[in-house]
């Protein structure tokens, strides 16, 4: 199946690793042109060769999404590299364990800032420029969290449910104008992450299978799937909603 991705230009940040990685190599191996972010210099430009190797063409700036400057310096870079942006992908590391009601304000306020505030602001600024061609697909990496909240990762309940309620109203208020915002939510799958959080057993998923599943979130065939929350858990959430 044709994605209708050749040529469009996805930016997609915390990239050095991981899902966000996945995702990125996904994107360019259907022809998007892509813009990839992370803290790390050293492990980006490891990530952005890999994609180079496979025949993709990308560009690498190395900066901490989080911080308050970062969504408009990554906007105007891949607009001013070339010349357009059609794909978001927002993705940031999750904060530390914790219960709920042993969360400090500092622990709740980094959370909101990591994992809500700065995808809002991502999506903030890119809009104006997937307006331009009425066309725009927006996909924030969340966790099946938002869904069935884990007991020990209060903090990341927390703000990643305030981004999925932000989402949600977002969509439809784009959907007119050919831009579909959607959550990719995954489960446990083979990452650094998971690894640090003692989850790394069992059954876990492969994060390239789960790039191709943001891929399709991002694609032309997907232009009427707009405001979900795609679970990507192996079966795992219990809820039917």
């Amino acid at each position: 199946m044709d994605l209708g991705l050749r040529d469009r230009v996805a930016l997609v940040t915390a990239a050095s690793k991981g899902l966000g990685r996945a995702s990125a190599e996904a994107l360019a191996a259907e022809g998007a042109r892509v813009v990839v972010c992370a803290r790390g210099a050293e492990a980006l430009e490891e990530a952005a060769a890999g994609i180079r190797a496979a025949g993709g063409e990308v560009t690498a700036v190395p900066v901490d999404v989080t911080r308050p400057e970062a969504p408009a310096q990554l906007v105007r870079t891949a607009v001013d590299t070339y010349g357009r942006l059609d794909v978001v992908v927002a993705n940031a590391g999750g904060p530390p364990p914790g219960r709920a009601l042993d969360l400090t304000d500092e622990a709740v306020e980094a959370a909101v800032q990591a994992n809500l505030l700065t995808s809002i602001r991502l999506v903030r600024e890119a809009v104006p420029h997937l307006r331009q061609q009425s066309w725009g697909r927006v996909c924030l990496i969340t966790s099946v969290t938002v869904r069935q909240p884990a007991r020990d990762l209060a903090a990341s309940n927390t703000a990643r449910t305030g981004l999925w309620a932000w989402a949600k109203t977002a969509a439809n208020d784009l959907f007119d104008e050919g831009i579909t915002v959607n959550l990719a939510c995954p489960g446990i799958h083979d990452t650094d992450r998971v690894r640090q959080l003692g989850h790394a057993a069992g059954r876990m998923g492969d994060p390239a299978d789960f790039g191709k599943v943001v891929a399709f979130l991002c694609s032309e065939p997907a232009k009427f799937v707009s405001g979900i929350a795609m679970g990507v858990d192996g079966a795992t959430v219990a809820g039917l909603l």
